[in-house]
């Protein structure tokens, strides 16, 4: 799907690794940006196993930019089940 999207917008701007599997799993990590070197993307695996929550894993000599970014999904639900609840009662 990246490499199909790459070819539409003719590049990568960055990549965000985020939720349980992206901001948790080294090893999903690398899988995704091995051999995408040709798009610019390589990651730095020293950056990539330190125990930052929010990190850029990029490799310094790189165009494109691979960010973890933690997210907190519960909390967006939440916030959203009481905009929702709350637009009910007006009704």
């Amino acid at each position: 799907m990246l490499l199909q999207w790459a070819a539409l917008l003719g590049r990568v701007d960055a990549i965000i690794f985020t939720g349980g599997i992206g901001e948790n799993s080294i090893n999903v990590r690398k899988a995704v940006c091995s051999d995408l070197e040709f798009l610019g993307i390589k990651i730095n695996d020293e950056k990539n196993t330190s125990k930052e929550k929010e990190k850029n894993i990029s490799d310094d000599n790189t165009k494109v930019a691979v960010l973890v970014i933690p997210t907190n999904e519960e909390l967006v639900i939440a916030m959203d089940t009481d905009r929702i609840v709350k637009e009910m009662k007006k009704n």
